[in-house]
């Protein structure tokens, strides 16, 4: 995400719309990539949720790196509590 702003909204909605449990948002990094022939370098955040994110997401092309992983039993219990439709 470009700035705090959006990326704490994003993190709202998604948490609100019981779409995450929890969403973490990174401190400000600098990304460095090329871009439609370009280099480019700009500040970044790091978001780590997965559902409904390519919807909301500012960016035409963002960057999805899903990682498989299983969670313990109590967390994975809470995670779907939290992220059953209402």
């Amino acid at each position: 995400m470009p700035d705090d702003d959006r990326a704490e909204a994003l993190a709202r909605t998604l948490v609100a719309e019981r779409l995450a449990a929890c969403v973490n948002v990174h401190g400000p990094m600098i990304s460095t990539y090329r871009w439609k022939g370009a280099v480019e370098r700009e500040a970044e955040r790091q978001i780590v949720i997965e559902a409904r994110l390519r919807e909301l997401h500012p960016y035409e092309l963002p960057e999805f790196v899903v990682i498989d992983v299983t969670a313990s039993v109590a967390y994975g219990g809470w995670v779907s509590g939290e992220t059953r439709p209402m």
